[in-house]
């Protein structure tokens, strides 16, 4: 007697689900627990990290980051602004700053400020934080120029001839009106800049650090040499990153949503 379609789909529904959970219990079965244990969730090795990895390796991920920020948010205003300016010049040079920064990897913007600028100028020496803080800054800049700008653009044009017709200065209506308008469409993308500004902090240990420079990374790095646990000292580091990164992607969803209502 022939099987029906329906008697047929639910076989075959029994058998992808039998090698699903076979497959899931042969990996299970396969793993070495004590090893893992040992490599990844070690943790009572790792009490020496604290409470520096919060008192300084978190207190300086968070400078880094909210400094890196600033920096990029005011030049990335700047750029902007040129890239939507009438006079030819402003553009192409915010254009070239744009695509170069966007173009080249954050690390080594940081490797030629750190290392290039003593080199071309022998005397000169940054500090360590200013260093990191002035690369990721240089380097977030451009994007969120291009944010920026497209919030520019996508504030009505009629807001800004409005207030020209009630006699109202350019630079005064594009600084009261226009770019308050321009934040409230980009916040979203603004949110996320700053968690990835977040994770690129983590790029400062290539340039060395004294113990009180020591973002989060670097302890966990540092902790996988010296304290004999694995690398659990990073999974530790992992999680101070999550401690940062998922309140603001709730924040960027909030007002993803917030946003997306307003426009319906």
């Amino acid at each position: 007697m022939a099987m029906t379609p329906r008697r047929r789909a639910r076989i075959s529904k029994i058998v992808q689900i039998v090698i699903f959970v076979g497959a899931i219990l042969a990996f299970l079965i396969s793993i070495d627990w004590k090893v893992l244990g040992e490599t990844f969730f070690n943790f009572e090795k790792i009490a020496p990290m604290f409470p520096g990895i919060i008192t300084i390796g978190l207190k300086n991920t968070l400078y880094y980051t909210v400094i890196s920020f600033a920096f990029g948010l005011t030049l990335g205003l700047i750029l902007a602004l040129m890239k939507t300016a009438a006079f030819a010049p402003y553009r192409w040079l915010a254009t070239g700053f744009i695509e170069f920064f966007r173009g080249v990897p954050a690390i080594l913007v940081l490797i030629t400020l750190g290392f290039g600028i003593p080199t071309a100028f022998p005397g000169v020496l940054w500090p360590q934080p200013v260093v990191v803080m002035t690369a990721l800054g240089l380097v977030s800049s451009a994007y969120i120029a291009e944010t920026l700008r497209a919030g520019l653009q996508a504030v009505p044009k009629g807001q800004m001839e409005a207030a020209r017709s009630l006699g109202m200065p350019a630079w005064r209506a594009m600084v009261t009106i226009v770019i308050p308008q321009a934040f409230k469409i980009v916040l979203p993308p603004l949110t996320n800049e700053v968690i990835l500004l977040t994770k690129d902090s983590s790029l400062a240990f290539i340039l060395g650090a004294m113990a009180t420079q020591f973002e989060l990374t670097k302890f966990g790095r540092d902790g996988v040499i010296s304290l004999g646990a694995g690398i659990t000292p990073l999974i530790v580091a992992g999680g101070m990153y999550l401690v940062i990164t998922i309140p603001l992607s709730l924040v960027a969803r909030k007002f993803e949503s917030r946003t997306a209502r307003a426009n319906r």
